[in-house]
This record gives structure tokens, sequence and C-alpha cells, in this order.
């Protein structure tokens, strides 16, 4: 009977093992917290040009969301299928449809690395995002699935 419980044992070390293991390697976003509550929206439009700044969606009309990647650091935000926003008229665009989202409120997250390092910021009304990290100083964010939008139906038909 000892031996069948040392076996169990080993098998649930392992598979949590497994699952911490499988854990390390990704980024995640998480909500503002005490001091970074200095930091908003707002702050970042300001100062955008502090920040190579992306976009991702079906059109700057139609954003899904946007991630500002700090230039003074020695961590990068690097993607293929954002697009690099060039100028403060198409941000603050960008921004504003992001913001008039009213059944997906936007949130400002905080984009950290796998050791809960500071990466940049990603203004979006989605509550995830996969970030995959490449190496020590880089992080690949994902696409962002299309704008959230809630869609009406007449259901009188």
């Amino acid at each position: 009977m000892r031996r069948r419980e040392l076996i169990i044992l080993g098998m649930l070390g392992l598979f949590f093992a497994s699952l911490i293991s499988g854990c390390a390697g990704y980024g995640k976003l998480r909500p503002l917290s005490g001091q970074d509550r200095a930091t908003s929206i707002e702050a970042l439009e300001k100062n955008w040009e502090d920040h190579a700044v992306y976009w991702t969606g079906l059109s700057v009309g139609e954003p899904s969301g946007i991630m500002f990647d700090p230039k003074k650091d020695d961590r990068t935000l690097v993607n293929d299928k954002w697009t690099k926003v060039e100028d403060e008229k198409t941000l603050a665009e960008i921004i504003s449809w992001i913001r008039i989202n009213r059944d997906y409120p936007p949130l400002l997250w905080r984009i950290l690395g796998p050791d809960d390092q500071f990466y940049g910021y990603m203004y979006t009304g989605w509550r995830f995002g996969l970030i995959r990290e490449v190496d020590e100083r880089t992080l690949y964010v994902h696409d962002l699935p299309a704008p959230l939008r809630v869609i009406e139906r007449d259901i009188s038909e």
C-alpha cells in the first residue's frame, strides 16, 4: 500500500510541476494598481511620442485595441498584425473609437512578462490577450479579435 501511495504522490507532483512550467514563457495583462494609477490613457495620448504605438482591429474606425511600448526601456513588444500609429490625429481617433464602446468598456492594462517585468500598456475592451515570450527582453503580442459589439436583432420576425 505504501508503494502505491508513493507512486500516486509522484504522479501528482509531476502533474503540478508540468502545470507550473506550462505557464512559463507567457506574458500577461494586469489592471493598473497602486502607483500605476497615475498613468491614464489621456497621459499616454499626451506623451505618445515617448512610445512605439500600435493598433489592431478592422480599421481605424473599428479598432480592437491600442498598445504603447515605452521607447526608453530595454524591453520590446513585437507583433506582425498590429499597425504602427504614425500621427497624433490617428491616435486620437483610435482612442475615441475604443472609448465609446459602452457595451464593453475599455481598460488600460499593464503588459507584463513572465517574470512580472513591465513592458508597456494596452487599452482595449477585451479582458485577455495572448502574449508570448520571444527572449528575456522581447514579448510577442498576438492580434486581438475583431472589435466587440452588441448586435441587436429584431425578434418579432
